[in-house]
């Protein structure tokens, strides 16, 4: 039975224009390190400049993996909760979103998971060995796709938060549930590059 391997991170630390600091390169850089063993296939990225730049210094480390954009894995809210899902951290956070904002996210969410979550295709050559992909996006997706792999309910995405370059793993393999293989790992960055992403007071 084969095996898709998602490999999902968060991009690198990013300035207020959501820029790839020099903190957030040396991140990248050291994720790309972590997985420059691995048999990368692919490496598909969101269209914002903060992943774009992340995908592209991980890469170096894997000369034989394509680089890629995809336009599912852009930074979007996947799902918004209504009132009584809405836990109290939470409140006022979703005021802005109008029906059609909302809408759209959760389309975005739908193709996400259509194009990524799911075990390798039928074909021959996909059924011939395992797959390993890397998708360097933003902390609302993986918490979509770490979501849809527990299969908790929609709102339960809230809270899920990754630091920058985090590494969350998940399996898929054909007519078995996926497996969450690791969740927000940051043992391939030093202790002065952990956590970012995270507020000041949510940092252990």
């Amino acid at each position: 039975m084969t095996t898709r391997h998602l490999y999902l991170a968060r991009h690198g630390a990013a300035d207020a224009f959501g820029e790839l600091t020099g903190i957030g390169h040396r991140q990248a850089s050291l994720l790309g390190e972590r997985l420059a063993d691995v048999p990368v296939d692919a490496v598909w990225h969101s269209p914002l400049p903060r992943a774009v730049a992340s995908a592209r210094e991980l890469a170096r480390h894997l000369p034989n993996a394509p680089v890629t954009e995809a336009a599912e894995l852009v930074d979007h809210v996947p799902y918004v909760p209504g009132p009584a899902e809405t836990p109290p951290s939470w409140a006022g956070f979703f005021d802005g979103y109008d029906d059609a904002e909302a809408a759209s996210g959760r389309r975005l969410a739908e193709a996400l998971v259509a194009r990524f979550a799911k075990a390798p295709g039928t074909t021959v050559e996909e059924t011939r060995r395992d797959t390993h992909e890397v998708l360097v996006t933003h902390a609302y997706q993986i918490a979509w796709l770490v979501r849809h792999a527990l299969d908790a309910p929609p709102a339960r995405w809230l809270g899920l938060n990754s630091a920058n370059t985090a590494l969350t793993v998940i399996e898929y393999r054909d007519g078995l549930p996926p497996t969450i293989v690791m969740f927000n790992d940051m043992s391939h960055l030093p202790p002065d590059l952990r956590w970012t992403g995270f507020p000041e007071g949510m940092r252990p």
